[in-house]
């Protein structure tokens, strides 16, 4: 996939990136054999936010701003 998604579609997907675990939380003890599955789709909707222009290590502080520490550089 390397074309751009519409503006809702890109917010939905904001919106489920934030609910997704982190790739460090994913382990086979956690996720069991599927775990690798888990790893992929991760990297997939990564990859698919930065071709949106969208750093997705700021993606939760644009969809909860309340809940993010704000930077201390």
């Amino acid at each position: 996939m390397s074309e751009k998604i519409n503006q809702e579609a890109l917010h939905a997907l904001k919106i489920a990136f934030t609910y997704m675990p982190k790739a460090i939380e994913v382990t086979k003890y956690e996720y069991g054999e599927r775990y690798q599955s888990v790893l992929e789709h991760i990297q997939l909707v990564r990859e698919t936010l930065l071709i949106n222009d969208v750093d997705p290590d700021e993606v939760e502080g644009d969809i909860n701003p309340e809940y993010t520490p704000n930077s201390t550089y």
